[in-house]
């Protein structure tokens, strides 16, 4: 294996993702290369600091006083059932629970997989573009222009990024390489605006959860960093940088314009 075979497999290998003989190749490949090494070790420890900064929720407090008010039963009047009523009290309050807090529960816990989703999605794609970041070797083909760099993808990927924007003054194309994103690759697009660098990844967008609707855009904003990401047919776009909210957007204004 050569430097680029292994740092194109790098996360599967940390993830014990890699058939046993490519792990091996991956493993010797890392113990001759102290270039590698390198970069091997800067991935491990970053994605472990990204890792405890996930956010966590807990269940919402007005759940929780939903659910305890239902079971606030008031005492019944003794009558020739008293022998065996008090036995079906518990059994009474637990249907009442289910019937009038099902609902509210299934709706809390929609949201809370909704919101979840999202944050991890947007938190992977600011993940993802720290790596661009603190990668010593971030592009892997630099820009020639835009028919330049999307035919380099051939054959690296398993989907055809699909881009129409190649750049112009305010936000030069600096070139493109491969990564991932969640559990699939990505196309990683960089451009700049002045001296800042934005990173664009293309990925399939099947089996992810997307909370808007195909053609319109999510924006958040996580670590500093602002975060625009959007479903163009079968694929999903990502857009990542510390640049001001209203300048990323008139990029991915630019990305979305396509023929």
């Amino acid at each position: 294996m050569n430097c680029d075979d292994v740092r194109m497999t790098l996360r599967d290998y940390q993830e014990g993702r890699l058939p046993t003989a490519a792990q091996g190749g991956v493993r010797a490949h890392l113990e001759a290369c102290p270039d590698c090494a390198h970069v091997d070790a800067v991935e491990q420890e970053l994605t472990s600091a990204l890792e405890h900064r996930l956010p966590q929720y807990p269940a919402s407090l007005a759940l929780k006083r939903r659910i305890a008010a239902q079971w606030k039963v008031s005492t019944p009047k003794r009558s020739r059932w008293s022998w065996w009523r008090p036995s079906l009290i518990p059994v009474f309050a637990c249907v009442a629970l289910v019937l009038v807090g099902a609902p509210i529960f299934y709706y809390e816990r929609a949201a809370f997989q909704d919101t979840n989703a999202t944050s991890a999605m947007v938190g992977e794609a600011v993940n993802d573009h720290l790596r661009v970041l603190s990668s010593q070797r971030p592009l892997e083909i630099e820009s020639g222009g835009l028919h330049q760099v999307k035919p380099w993808f051939e054959g690296r990927l398993d989907f055809a990024p699909i881009v129409s924007f190649e750049g112009d003054a305010d936000f030069p194309l600096k070139g493109g390489a491969v990564g991932y994103f969640l559990d699939r690759k990505a196309a990683v697009l960089v451009y700049a605006h002045r001296l800042h660098p934005i990173s664009l990844f293309v990925f399939r967008a099947g089996g992810l959860h997307w909370p808007a609707k195909d053609g319109s855009a999510l924006t958040m904003e996580e670590r500093g960093f602002n975060v625009i990401m959007w479903r163009q047919s079968s694929l999903g776009y990502a857009l990542v940088s510390d640049v001001d909210r209203r300048e990323l957007a008139s990029l991915a204004a630019k990305l979305q314009s396509m023929p």
